[in-house]
């Protein structure tokens, strides 16, 4: 049962609704005495509104601004005390993979690989949450009732009455969403290749003001372009049935692309069918191309016409060097050479093409022949063609438009997890082909918004397809499963468990179908969790340690934190150290060292206590990049004095540091 209001009407409230009304422009967003959001009239922009001429009022300016927007340039600029500790249980094959699942807060996570990872990524997507009036939790939205979605929401109370008279822009603040998308995208630059670019998931009701925030962020001068994602029709609306998302891509140097000659490849669609006909006819036919260029017509009169494989029909021609379509040989517009071209069966000469040949130079045409690029008729009385091979095709300028139906996706999801743990999924095979039009080799994506690691999926299908080795780093919330999700059902707790399952399980499927010969057959990762530092609270601020605690203050790594890998990864994180580097850990002198990378090292860590000169000397030996101790882990104060001298000896070029 509702409650009565029990006040009076609120006046300004309904007459701030009236103006919105008839002057949308002129109603902005604003921070109440509380500090919570609240719509406010601009007057300045309703006065010119009401005026036949121009009124006089502050400087005007091109510029997004929001009540925020300061807190959210703050909120990207400080520094953080946390690390990333690594997780062995719930990673798959941690010493080898140079893959990475950070699990936590995504802006922290941000912050923690700033130096490790500075201008090193090629791109970057993300799917951030939409902006629907519920708070913002980064995940993929779990599968529930509609009621409960409306109940968590505040649309509706425990009981099933609803709370809101419009419930679809109910709480919609642009201001809180801008907020907590503006640092992570100003962190985000720093990471990206000079040749990268970044790719945003948005639907329409964000998605003019994430334009504006990205020419900000980015510069207008680096939009790429509004890619949409056609997902079919959906039953959501009585006016218009939104059917499709944006991705919005911006470059880090849109003009070092164009100053490099960089482009963009899209394979063509359909083209892997074609290629498996081709096998199984040259398997049936041997070498004879006449009936295998038979079989392989027939076969494109029988596609269905929606078959993408069906727009590629006029590669219908196979020969040894494989399947192409003859193409016109004759020069464009007219008025070209008519020299002699003998058939090189009956040794006449063809027919000249009307408009004469493609080519002025007769040796050339001899290449042409010798090359046997060109396909002759039966008899000199036809005027032959230009062999164009599918090989020599199989890409594209991309499309801005991905025609992908959006419900296989959760139908392939469904299959690989056992259950709809996700609704609405992004589709892998969409992202697969955004991969592969702008990445190649081993170069690194990642994923700040991971949800259920449909972006993981994408890179290994890729890798398998291509032979690449590139890798992933997927960035999840340590959020706990609902209650009343099915994934919760399912026995997952957490998101991230989620998430890192959905992984496993693909990589075990892919590895179960063809893999390119080429490819690592990486599916695995490194699981790091964002935790507060290994050093006491004192290593960072020792203006406030109390006399009586100076003692307690000779330890400064925290007493819970044993596991000495906890504070390797915590200097790599602060030495900027790539975090998938192999790890070895070894005896050396009864002490346990840490040798990252491949000899002669890229850093030698050991935080045992009562380290020698002999082992500083061991060590220094390798000529290691960087060298680290504890700080009171030296067996004498006179060891820890001559440390330095002893690298400067054997290991000039060394970095020593403590913690």
């Amino acid at each position: 049962m509702e409650k009565l209001k029990m006040h009076s009407p609120n006046l300004t409230d309904e007459n701030i609704a009236k103006i919105r009304e008839l002057f949308p422009g002129c109603v902005t967003e604003a921070t109440d005495e509380s500090g919570k959001l609240r719509y406010a009239v601009d007057f300045d922009q309703l006065r010119q509104e009401l005026s036949d001429h121009i009124v006089e009022g502050p400087q005007e300016r091109y510029r997004l601004n929001w009540p925020g927007k300061r807190e959210a340039l703050l909120a990207a600029n400080t520094p953080i005390a946390k690390t990333l500790r690594p997780n062995r249980d719930e990673s798959v094959d941690f010493d080898k993979t140079r893959n990475l699942f950070i699990e936590g807060d995504n802006l922290e996570a941000l912050k923690l690989i700033q130096e490790a990872y500075l201008g090193r990524i090629k791109l970057i997507y993300v799917d951030p949450p939409y902006n629907t009036g519920k708070d913002f939790i980064y995940r993929d939205r779990f599968a529930s009732g509609q009621a409960e979605q409306e109940i968590a929401s505040g649309e509706r109370s425990e009981e099933g009455a609803r709370l809101v008279a419009n419930p679809e822009g109910n709480g919609r603040f642009h201001s809180n969403w801008l907020t907590m998308i503006t640092p992570r995208l100003r962190l985000a630059k720093n990471l990206l290749k000079r040749d990268g670019a970044i790719f945003v998931s948005c639907d329409e009701g964000e998605q003019p003001r994430l334009r504006m925030i990205m020419d900000e962020i980015f510069g207008q001068s680096n939009f790429v372009a509004d890619m949409v994602w056609a997902a079919g029709r959906k039953n959501d609306s009585r006016l218009v049935s939104v059917s499709h998302e944006y991705i919005v891509c911006y470059a880090r140097d849109a003009e070092y692309l164009r100053e490099s000659g960089v482009t963009w490849r899209q394979r063509k669609k359909g083209l892997d069918e074609i290629y498996a006909q081709h096998k199984r006819l040259k398997r049936q036919h041997r070498n004879d191309y006449k009936a295998m260029t038979a079989g392989l017509k027939e076969w494109f009169r029988d596609l269905a016409d929606g078959n993408p494989s069906k727009a590629h029909k006029h590669y219908s021609n196979i020969d040894h060097k494989g399947v192409y379509f003859a193409a016109d040989i004759s020069w464009p517009g007219g008025g070209g050479p008519t020299y002699e071209v003998l058939h090189p069966t009956t040794g006449k000469p063809v027919k000249v093409p009307a408009r004469g040949w493609m080519t002025p130079d007769p040796k050339k045409m001899a290449d042409w022949i010798k090359d046997e690029r060109v396909h002759f008729g039966d008899d000199e009385n036809s005027v032959p063609c230009i062999k164009k091979y599918l090989t020599d095709s199989e890409f594209q300028t991309p499309y801005s438009v991905f025609y992908q139906d959006g419900r296989a996706a959760s139908k392939r999801l469904r299959a690989l997890m056992g259950g709809d743990l996700f609704d609405f999924p992004k589709d892998e095979l969409v992202l697969q082909e955004v991969i592969e039009m702008m990445t190649e080799g081993e170069d690194i994506i990642l994923d700040f918004f991971a949800g259920s690691s449909t972006t993981a999926h994408s890179v290994m299908l890729q890798n398998a397809k291509d032979g690449g080795n590139r890798n992933f780093i997927m960035v999840q919330l340590d959020e706990v499963a609902d209650e009343q999700s099915e994934a919760h059902k399912a026995g997952f707790k957490t998101i991230p468990e989620v998430s890192r399952e959905r992984i496993r399980r693909a990589g075990r499927q892919i590895l179960d179908g063809e893999c390119h010969k080429d490819w690592g057959k990486d599916v695995g990762f490194r699981t790091l969790k964002i935790d507060t530092s290994n050093m006491a609270e004192t290593y960072y601020t020792p203006s406030k340690v109390e006399q009586m605690k100076l003692l307690d203050s000779i330890e400064n790594v925290k007493s819970d934190r044993t596991d000495p890998e906890d504070l390797l990864f915590q200097v790599l994180v602060d030495w900027g150290v790539d975090l998938t580097l192999p790890v070895d850990k070894q005896e050396v002198q009864g002490k346990t060292v840490f040798f990252v990378n491949e000899e002669p090292y890229d850093l030698i860590a050991c935080f045992d206590y009562g380290v020698t000169e002999e082992l500083v000397k061991e060590l220094a030996k390798h000529e290691p990049a960087r060298v680290v101790f504890r700080d009171n882990g030296f067996a004498s104060d006179a060891v820890k004095i001559n440390v330095e001298q002893i690298f400067k000896q054997l290991s000039p070029a060394t970095d020593v540091k403590s913690i």
